[in-house]
């Protein structure tokens, strides 16, 4: 028989989401954090450009929610973006009352940056480009210090427990996980999950190795209602090296003037959109791939910030020299990569998903904040404004769930992983080519049909595997329905937004 652990909350995942609703909930229960590597693992590790916020003088919320409002492409939910730009700013001061070193003006006050489709300069940084590892870093430690917090790192979560609740409805009762290879079964009075994206279904991605889409697989499989899939989000500029993940070259930069270049060395953005380098992340993605289609390389040229590249852009500038880039002399070589997902497990305001006692938070859920395109620097934000909500809300959850009787049930033997990793890397591959940046019917259908057979021979035990190949099905099933184009989503045989599309989801 597995083993059990029965706990108060418990919480999938270790991103700023995962870890702020641990920490807040451990005040009111104990809590269960299981993440699949190390506590430090996640994506927001990696995230350079910022925190966005109405905190200087001449911003308010109802700028930021204009802006907001503006990116999304009519499909955000303005309810939810309401409160995104209404409680973001003291989430924000929380933070740094709870050590986060943000950097700050002679004068005390946040150094904001500004970036593209931001209206007002409310970016908020630490040590320049390191937004992401500092907001981590606070939030482990107060995860750390925190008796009430049991963490288990290298688990693996199975699928959920699910059980009646006498009137014919299923709720969540935990999850089944393999923790170091044991089977286990967490039993929890509320469930959350933050798994973070799923950025590593596409052969060319920032995200890190972990973000295979476990989350959205795992609710789907629950039966769980999940939206707006085929809206991905590629940022426009990462590294453009044979690497996975592919280092991220933030959009900070272009903020501070940088400027890009096609492979015969012409600024080709002005003539594109009114916002050249600051326009949407969706519209410079797609005038890059058209660029590098058409001429080949293209670069982001930032030399002329000189001496100042290094001091404003530290990490930056230490990924560049290890890859023998100076970006104080010379142009840096960038591409797309697939980034962000806007869809999600579908959640109400508190971050209900629509399984009782099931929450979603982070790039895991689909709050209706981001619509059809992210605003830039809107996700840290996010993970910090419905986490302390999740948490607040979780923690009036009652105590009387029917425990699930105990079944035998032991982990999948993974056998194969060599056939597992071919497998992987056909699915990126093929979503890369028929599932990004740009979508064709045809394409789209001819992904899915090879999806199948690659589902049909994946090994016993390839769970990590399993989940990445139902998630690029969810999002290529959705990008087929969607007959127009629209934020992240980009049709060139539907190349245009169409009116009946507005405000409507594509949902399971």
């Amino acid at each position: 028989m597995p083993e059990r652990i029965r706990t108060r909350f418990l919480v999938i995942g270790s991103g700023v989401a995962g870890l702020h609703a641990a920490w807040r909930a451990s005040a009111h229960g104990d809590v269960t954090v299981l993440t699949k590597r190390t506590l430090f693992d996640s994506a927001t590790a990696y995230a350079q450009g910022g925190i966005a916020a109405a905190l200087g003088a001449g911003d308010s919320s109802a700028l930021h929610r204009r802006d907001t409002l503006a990116a999304g492409a009519a499909l955000c939910d303005a309810e939810a973006v309401q409160v995104l730009v209404q409680e973001g700013p003291a989430r924000v001061r929380e933070l740094q009352a709870a050590g986060a070193r943000f950097d700050l003006d002679p004068d005390g006050d946040f150094q904001l940056g500004k970036e593209a489709a931001h209206s007002r300069h409310r970016i908020v940084h630490a040590q320049g480009d390191q937004t992401g590892a500092e907001v981590a870093r606070t939030l482990v430690a107060k995860v750390r210090e925190s008796r009430g917090i049991r963490v288990e790192e290298m688990a693996r979560v199975l699928d959920l427990l699910l059980v009646d609740d006498g009137d014919g409805v299923p709720q969540c009762a935990g999850v089944r996980a393999s923790i170091s290879g044991r089977a286990v079964e967490i039993v929890a009075d509320a469930t959350v999950l933050a798994t973070g994206g799923c950025g590593q279904i596409y052969r060319y991605t920032t995200n890190p190795q972990v973000a295979t889409g476990d989350g959205f697989a795992i609710a789907h499989r629950a039966g769980a209602r999940l939206a707006d899939m085929e809206f991905v989000q590629f940022h426009p500029t990462a590294l453009d090296t044979a690497e996975n993940p592919l280092a991220l070259i933030s959009e900070a930069v272009r903020g501070e003037g940088a400027v890009l270049l096609n492979g015969r060395g012409e600024r080709f953005m002005p003539k594109r959109h009114r916002l050249a380098e600051l326009a949407p992340r969706d519209v410079v993605a797609r005038e890059i791939f058209r660029e590098q289609q058409a001429h080949g390389p293209v670069f982001l040229d930032a030399t002329k910030l000189g001496p100042q590249f290094a001091i404003r852009f530290p990490g930056i500038f230490a990924i560049c020299r290890a890859r023998g880039i100076d970006p104080s002399k010379e142009p840096i070589p960038v591409t797309p990569a697939a980034h962000y997902m806007m869809g999600g497990v579908v959640t109400d305001l508190a971050g209900r998903s629509s399984i009782p006692r099931l929450y979603a938070v982070g790039e895991v859920a689909r709050t209706g904040v981001h619509g059809a395109n992210r605003l830039a620097s809107n996700s840290l934000l996010e993970g910090l404004v419905f986490a302390e909500r999740v948490a607040r809300d979780m923690v009036q959850t009652p105590v009387e769930l029917p425990v699930p009787d105990p079944q035998a049930w032991s982990v999948p033997p993974f056998d194969d992983r060599g056939a597992a990793q071919v497998a992987a890397d056909e699915i990126r591959q093929l979503m890369w080519e028929h599932a990004s940046i740009s979508r064709t019917a045809p394409g789209l259908r001819r992904c899915l049909a090879q999806l199948a057979q690659i589902g049909n021979r994946l090994p016993t035990g390839a769970t990590e595997e399993r989940n990445l190949h139902t998630t690029a099905t969810l999002v290529v099933e959705a990008a087929l329905l969607r007959k127009e184009s629209r934020g992240g989503h980009f049709r060139s045989d539907f190349p245009k937004s169409r009116r009946k599309w507005q405000d409507r989801h594509i949902t399971w």
